[in-house]
């Protein structure tokens, strides 16, 4: 006896998929409460908090340097394969096209172009932003250091923040971020924390950059992540006028336009139907209708007249019996033989 497989949460999630031809309405758009606004605020703070300690000479300087001098490339060096691997989650471009491929097709699915756009929005506000700080603050790496405990800061650098953990925040967060369900959003949140976290150690375990890099990126991304939904009025109105170009763009190459209709000037009016006439079209509607007559088959030969014809009833012929009426089969009387007695 054959039964059916059972599905699984894989095949449910894209028979989900496979009944979406619009735009679902249960999306929601996260809004700028005022819950995000102090997390921004807090965000902020601990950014400039770890910009000060950096330019200061701080204790966060002095364990950077610790930290370079234990060299976890030579501690472990068993796990180097896998973190040049891993390391390549936080890089632009590969990224960049994995989520955009994604997003993409989600756009495609829901006839919307709000995943793409916020894609979009939230890549160009971490290289504005980034980059700004990099080149800003022009700090060497630990491979360029050149003075044992110092900041290393407007020496011409390009690792502060650190961009792989930036770039690994904002990219694998906003899936998160575009998540449909409040649970999706929880385990997408986790997994792009965990993904962000492991790069930025990544670095760290290569020597690429500072420990305060990698905390400076990690708040850097949250940044860009926590004011996003500041920017979903302009994502929204660019939507619309992509749209407005496509509809523009069919219709100057697309079909014929209607013909004008003609409008009535006044309406027709209808004689009456005269006496005879109305009487003549009662008797067309009341008589039955009649079915075609079925044409006449005539046997061949001569046929003889009505009066000329024998009645015939069910006991025999009515007319009286003729005494030289010879019944046929039967001989006649001339030739009939005479015999003798």
């Amino acid at each position: 006896m054959r039964t059916e497989r059972n599905p699984t949460r894989l095949d449910r999630v894209f028979a989900r998929l496979d009944r979406e031809p619009e735009r679902p309405a249960h999306l929601s758009v996260p809004r700028a409460s005022r819950h995000r606004t102090v997390l921004v605020v807090a965000a902020l703070a601990f950014y400039l908090a770890i910009v000060w300690l950096v330019v200061t000479t701080s204790w966060l300087v002095r364990l950077d340097w610790q930290v370079m001098f234990f060299r976890p490339y030579q501690q472990w060096a068993s796990i180097h394969w896998f973190v040049d691997y891993y390391v390549v989650l936080g890089q632009r471009g590969p990224t960049a096209v994995m989520v955009a491929a994604w997003l993409g097709w989600r756009s495609w699915r829901q006839h919307t172009l709000r995943p793409l756009l916020t894609l979009g929005t939230s890549l160009l506000l971490l290289n504005i932003t980034v980059g700004a700080a990099k080149y800003g603050m022009g700090r060497l790496g630990p491979h360029y250091a050149t003075v044992i405990g110092s900041n290393e800061m407007g020496l011409g650098g390009d690792i502060f923040p650190s961009g792989h953990t930036a770039n690994a925040v904002v990219t694998w967060g906003i899936l998160a971020y575009l998540a449909s369900t409040p649970r999706a959003r929880r385990w997408l949140s986790a997994i792009s924390a965990v993904t962000s976290l492991g790069v930025g150690m990544a670095t760290v375990y290569l020597g690429t950059h500072w420990l305060s890099d990698v905390l400076l990126g990690w708040v850097a991304g949250l940044l860009i992540l926590l004011a996003l939904p500041w920017f979903e009025p302009l994502i929204a109105r660019t939507e619309d006028y992509a749209f407005d170009l496509r509809d523009r763009w069919r219709s100057r190459g697309g079909a014929k336009a209607p013909a004008p209709v003609t409008p009535v000037t006044a309406p027709a009016r209808l004689k009456p139907l005269t006496a005879p006439q109305n009487e003549t079209a009662a008797r067309e509607a009341t008589a039955p209708a009649r079915g075609p007559r079925s044409p006449a088959y005539l046997s061949p030969g001569p046929h003889s007249a009505r009066s000329e014809r024998t009645p015939v009833t069910p006991a025999g012929s009515r007319r009286p019996p003729h005494p030289d009426r010879i019944v046929r089969g039967t001989a006649s009387p001339a030739t009939r033989p005479v015999t003798g007695g």
